[in-house]
């Protein structure tokens, strides 16, 4: 009873931050970012400003969410899916490549919005740092969970490689006319991640050869 009470409570507080951040990102596309208030996406999505304050720090924090909602666990799903054959570097990459600009998502209109304000890229950014802990447990279990603070510091870098390629391409985007540079995923994104990650890649591979040679 105990354990479906707690389940029932994690689902309702999972509803609540949708709701929130869904009634951002629709106010802040209906009337602009700065002419949104925290008391309005409370109202909008039916909590009070007190519950609102318990999933968000800011506005801009909740709008961010709507278009990056999830993806550090779905970074670690994609890489704790690849086949064991795959290069631990090769998996990473695939894995942030595929979650940063499958088609579709997040929507050109959103993106819009965040290019156009100063206040919205930064919060984007900031949002790259939420991939770190999950994408810390996959490569741990990659690595056979010999050496979680290997785990970690890849996991940072690959956060850090990840902010450094998305603030490029943020730049590029929010200074072409009529913001030419926003459709996913044509464009530059997923050269500008590859680049940015191809530093990390031998140690991703030293990482990966280390256990394998304490085996023998």
């Amino acid at each position: 009873m105990t354990t479906r009470r707690a389940g029932l409570r994690e689902r309702k507080k999972q509803a609540t931050r949708e709701a929130l951040r869904e009634a951002a990102l629709r106010l802040a596309l209906e009337r602009g970012p700065d002419n949104v208030r925290v008391d309005d996406i409370a109202e909008a999505a039916g909590v009070s400003p007190r519950t609102y304050n318990n999933y968000f720090s800011s506005r801009e924090e909740a709008i961010v969410a709507a278009v990056t909602a999830e993806r550090g666990s779905r970074v670690a799903a994609a890489v704790a899916a690849r086949p064991a054959d795959v290069r631990l570097a090769d998996g990473v990459l695939d894995a942030i490549v595929e979650q940063y600009t499958a088609p579709g998502e997040p929507g050109r209109d959103a993106l819009l919005l965040i290019t156009t304000s100063p206040a919205l890229r930064n919060a984007f950014l900031d949002a790259t740092a939420a991939i770190e802990h999950p994408l810390a447990d996959a490569i741990d279990d990659r690595l056979g969970g010999t050496d979680p603070f290997t785990a970690r510091v890849l996991a940072a870098s690959v956060a850090a490689a990840v902010h450094v390629a998305l603030e490029r391409w943020l730049q590029q985007a929010a200074t072409s006319p009529a913001g030419g540079g926003l459709v996913v995923p044509a464009g530059s994104l997923p050269d500008l991640l590859r680049t940015a990650l191809a530093p990390l890649t031998p140690a991703l591979d030293a990482a990966e050869v280390r256990p394998r040679r304490a085996e023998h």
